[in-house]
């Protein structure tokens, strides 16, 4: 008997099509996770590299009156940042902080000379609560635009505080030796209560329902609308939690200049605006960790440093000259990043 002859059979039209030889099968995951990779890790690791950088090319940067100098300079305005990165996740954005961050100081000041330490720590936080609960109700359920909304609470809040302080010419002093002045003084103090802050809402964008809510709105609120998350009432938290943050934050910044300054917090809320995005937060939203806030944060500091260190002769038009540059050039990338994702 002759041997059978074996026949190369074609496969079946319904079959899936076999892998494309090569590697452009593996390619794209991999471009894909290193694009991943790079958004969620770049401002660390960029963080890394410039402090190694700063390290070298200056004797002063590694020691410690330097680093608590940079830690804790403008610590509290950090909080503004915290709360900036909960409203940009969504895909909003909240210009008010920095108007609130200086109602927070003038209100904590006052209630610090007038009704104590219990009245300056829960006189901000009502006002901030509510102001931030507006903001969220116009812009969750009378759908208006965040940008005008906050924007509208920006000038809103300045009004006020100046209606406070009788157009500045009012200033509030907080008492010293009291609770209140406590929270601000120091190193060590106003460096754990941040810890307890960042920790917290590390917790709540991570590991709770509220923060996976917010991430499915900011990468597509229809869907996340019809996949039964409560996006309205997400959206009002968000804004009150913002506007909160923020005027926590003015107290204590009030705590530790133990006065409210009422020209205080001008242009703030772009500095917010500027750590969350270089920490790799998407600002069209949908993608975001604490984090990488605290990563952008801290390569801010370090880089005014730097620029106070090397090019103080240039005064603080360098400073803004190479914040924009480098924000210009973060969100290049992360357009470049997000255009690979969708490719992928």
């Amino acid at each position: 008997m002759s041997p059978t002859a074996v026949r190369p059979t074609a496969l079946p039209p319904d079959d899936p099509a076999p892998p494309p030889a090569g590697g452009q099968a593996a390619a794209t995951p991999l471009r894909e996770r290193v694009a991943h990779q790079l958004q969620r890790r770049g401002a660390p690791v960029v963080l890394v590299l410039v402090a190694v950088i700063a390290s070298i090319s200056s004797s002063t940067f590694p020691t410690w009156s330097n680093i608590s100098s940079i830690l804790v300079g403008n610590n509290f305005v950090w909080l503004l940042a915290l709360g900036m990165t909960f409203v940009i996740i969504t895909g909003g954005i909240d210009l008010s902080v920095g108007s609130m961050y200086a109602l927070g100081g003038v209100l904590g000041a006052y209630g610090a000379q007038h009704g104590g330490s219990l009245v300056a720590l829960v006189l901000p936080i009502a006002v901030g609560a509510a102001w931030g609960t507006v903001q969220g109700l116009l812009v969750a359920r009378a759908r208006m635009a965040p940008f005008i909304v906050t924007l509208a609470g920006l000038l809103g809040a300045r009004g006020l505080m100046q209606a406070i302080s009788n157009e500045g010419a009012t200033t509030y002093i907080v008492p010293k030796n009291s609770f209140f002045a406590s929270l601000g003084s120091g190193t060590w103090v106003p460096l754990l209560i941040l810890a307890v802050f960042f920790a917290a809402g590390t917790v709540l964008l991570a590991r709770t329902r509220f923060g996976a809510t917010l991430t499915a709105m900011g990468g597509n609120e229809n869907a996340a609308v019809l996949m039964g998350l409560p996006v309205a009432r997400a959206k009002v938290l968000v804004y009150l939690l913002s506007g909160t943050v923020a005027a926590t934050a003015g107290a204590l910044g009030a705590a530790r200049l133990q006065s409210g300054v009422t020209t205080i917090g001008v242009g703030y809320e772009l500095t917010a605006i500027a750590s969350v995005v270089i920490g790799g937060t998407l600002l069209t939203g949908g993608s975001g960790t604490v984090g990488g806030t605290l990563s952008g944060v801290l390569l801010l500091g370090v880089l005014h440093n730097l620029i106070d260190s090397h090019f103080s002769q240039y005064g603080s038009a360098f400073t803004d000259l190479v914040n924009g540059a480098f924000l210009a050039v973060v969100v290049l990338l992360q357009t470049l990043l997000s255009r690979t994702q969708q490719l992928s």
